[in-house]
């Protein structure tokens, strides 16, 4: 491609423009796919993490997700009211809050992992797996703290 310049900028040249559309058809997918189970694909992703971490902190859990707290508070308010999840003080500092998998939708959240394994799956057989792999590796890259600081660095 030519120098950019404002008047040849092609949409589907922007790294941001291309990567959302693609996050967008991924998130209809899995959305559909995970549906019945009451969820979203963005919560069931963070009902996921809150599992692996085992009841984080609001703040560790905003790391994890790339979000900033006041993003996760705006995620986490419905899964507290559907009764998925529990926000807490932390025992030992009131003021830190942290939070877990609701004991009574612990099974629900296993069932619709079910769900999003089927969406797994069936990206892996139309997308290859080793190519599925290679970007997650690629976008775990994009996401990462090494990664924010390289683009940091070429900030004019």
């Amino acid at each position: 491609m030519d120098k950019l310049t404002k008047d040849n900028v092609d949409p589907g040249y922007c790294n941001n423009v291309v990567l959302r559309q693609a996050a967008r058809r991924l998130g209809q997918h899995y959305d559909d796919a995970i549906a019945s189970s009451g969820l979203r694909a963005t919560q069931q992703g963070v009902l996921s993490q809150i599992a692996l971490m085992r009841e984080p902190t609001l703040r560790e859990l905003a790391s994890a997700l790339v979000m900033d707290l006041s993003a996760l508070g705006h995620a986490l308010k419905p899964l507290e009211r559907d009764g998925w999840i529990v926000i807490s003080p932390d025992q030992k500092d009131r003021r830190v809050k942290r939070v877990q998998i609701a004991p009574e939708s612990v099974k629900r959240f296993e069932d619709s992992l079910e769900y999003w394994l089927e969406a797994q799956t069936r990206f892996e057989e139309a997308f290859g797996k080793d190519r599925a792999e290679e970007l997650r590796n690629v976008l775990s890259y994009i996401a990462s703290d090494e990664f924010a600081e390289a683009l940091a660095k070429t900030a004019r």
